[in-house]
């Protein structure tokens, strides 16, 4: 009589994201936009495993507003910028370092103009923002927390 044995598996191994950079440089052009809002989406979920999806969905549009505003106004063609994630339990800081010493400013609301809101969509969702300056230009950053 001849006896079937079960053929061996391999074992299975663990599903591991790729490990996320904690910054990414971009170059300053309109659809730098929505590579930077992925890249802060995917390193915060690397860095932070516990993060919620509204959480990152809020570090999205945050991040989507910072970068705009670097590629629109703190940067000139042919720059690149920086984005920065760095997350803990609980909070994510995004920062954006563009080439400009201009600051960011939140306007008074219009019904006029059709820009000038993403800072106050900032200031609404994060806990904290703020600039600072670096050598060739600023850094803006925003902290969300869940």
């Amino acid at each position: 009589m001849m006896t079937m044995r079960p053929h061996a598996l391999p074992p299975i191994q663990p599903c591991c994201p790729p490990v996320v950079p904690p910054q990414a440089i971009y170059s300053a052009d309109p659809e730098s936009v929505r590579a930077a809002r992925r890249y802060v989406r995917e390193a915060t979920a690397c860095q932070e495993p516990s993060v919620t999806e509204d959480a990152l969905g809020t570090l999205e549009l945050v991040t989507s507003e910072l970068v705009t505003n670097a590629v629109r106004y703190g940067t000139e063609p042919g720059d690149s910028f920086l984005v920065k994630v760095g997350a803990q339990p609980g909070s994510c800081r995004i920062e954006v370092h563009d080439t400009c010493r201009r600051r960011p400013r939140i306007r008074p609301a219009s019904d006029e103009r059709v820009r000038g809101r993403g800072m106050h969509l900032v200031e609404a969702l994060a806990v904290q923002w703020g600039v600072n300056d670096r050598e060739f230009g600023k850094i803006v950053w925003a902290v969300v927390v869940w």
